[in-house]
C-alpha cells in the first residue's frame, strides 16, 4: 500500500468503528504498520493524531445525536462509545468550547444584538452579546454572516440594534482614544482555535508574522496547517488581526475578507502606527 492508501483505510476503519472507540494499535494494524510509525505517517497526513480524528469523528456524532434525538446525556454516551458522561463532557469542552448539555439548548438565554455598519474597509456586520463582540465580517464577502451566527444558536435572542453596531465600529476602528480603549470578544472555539486567537490577538498592529510563528508562539511549533485552518475560521475580522499573518516565504497568503482588503488593512495599521 502507499501512504495515501494507509491513511485512507485507516480513517475509514475509524469512521466504522468509532463507536467502539478503537486504540492505536488497532488502527494501525489496518496500515500493517506499527504503532508509532503509523501515528507519525498519519499526523503527516492528516494534520492531526489518530486519537484527535477519532475524537472529533465521535463528537460530531454526538452532536448529531444531541441535535435529532431525545437520548439523555448517559444514553449519548454509551451510544458514541464512552463509559460515562464525564467523558463525552471532557471532549465536548475541549473541541467545541461549550458542554454537551450548552450545545443542546443551542444559545437558549442569550441574548444577541446585531447590526450593519461602515467602516473604513466596507459595510461590516458586528453582533455582540452582554460579554462582547461575538461576531464581525465584512459583508461583501461574507453576505451569509446572520445566517451562519443564528445557526450556532438558534435558540437565542436575536435583536437588530444598528445603532449599537455603529458605536461599536467606532471603538474597533477609531483611530483615536477610544479605540485604544479595551474591547472584549465572546467568541467560541476548539481549545486549540483559541489558543491561535490569543497569539493574533499578542501580533502588533503594523507588525507581521507567519503561521510558522504562530505555531510556535502556542507551542505546536509542527502544526502550521492547523494553525493555518484555525486562523481562516477567525469570527472576529480586524478585531482578531488574521490579516498580520503572511506565508513563510513573504507572500500575503489567503484571506477570508479578501486580499484586496488585506492589504489595505495592514497598510492603514502600519501608517496608524508611525503616526502614533
Amino acid at each position: 500500500m502507499s501512504d495515501y492508501e494507509r491513511v485512507a483505510r485507516a480513517i475509514e476503519y475509524i469512521v466504522a468503528n468509532a463507536g467502539t472507540q478503537p486504540g492505536l494499535a488497532e488502527v494501525a494494524a489496518q496500515a500493517n504498520l506499527s504503532p508509532y510509525h503509523f501515528q507519525r505517517l498519519f499526523s503527516r497526513w492528516a494534520g492531526l493524531t489518530p486519537k484527535q480524528f477519532l475524537q472529533v469523528m465521535t463528537v460530531e456524532r454526538a452532536k448529531r445525536l444531541l441535535s435529532e434525538t431525545r437520548l439523555s446525556l448517559l444514553e449519548t454516551s454509551e451510544a458514541v462509545g464512552f463509559s460515562s458522561p464525564s467523558r463525552l463532557h471532557d471532549h465536548f469542552v475541549r473541541l467545541e468550547a461549550v458542554t454537551p448539555g450548552e450545545f443542546r439548548r443551542l444559545g437558549e438565554n442569550l441574548e444577541i444584538r446585531y447590526g450593519q455598519a461602515e467602516s473604513p474597509f466596507g459595510p461590516a456586520f458586528i453582533a455582540a452579546t452582554r460579554r462582547g463582540i461575538s461576531k464581525l465580517a465584512f459583508l461583501d464577502e461574507e453576505p451569509e454572516a446572520f445566517d451562519q451566527m443564528a445557526s450556532r444558536a438558534p435558540l437565542a435572542a436575536f435583536i437588530e440594534d444598528h445603532d449599537q453596531a455603529r458605536a461599536l465600529a467606532g471603538r474597533v476602528f477609531g483611530r483615536n482614544a477610544e479605540r485604544r480603549s479595551p474591547i472584549s470578544v465572546h467568541v467560541r472555539g476548539t481549545n486549540f482555535q483559541v489558543a491561535v486567537w490569543r497569539a493574533l490577538l499578542a501580533v502588533p498592529p503594523g507588525h507581521l508574522v507567519s503561521y510558522g510563528d504562530v505555531a510556535r508562539a502556542i507551542g505546536r511549533p509542527a502544526a502550521v496547517r492547523a494553525v493555518g485552518s484555525a486562523v481562516g475560521a477567525n469570527p472576529c475580522a480586524f478585531l482578531i488581526p488574521c490579516h498580520r499573518v503572511i506565508r513563510e516565504n513573504g507572500e500575503i497568503g489567503g484571506y477570508r475578507w479578501g486580499l484586496t482588503r488585506k492589504r489595505a488593512i495592514n497598510a492603514w495599521e502600519a501608517a496608524t502606527s508611525e503616526v502614533s
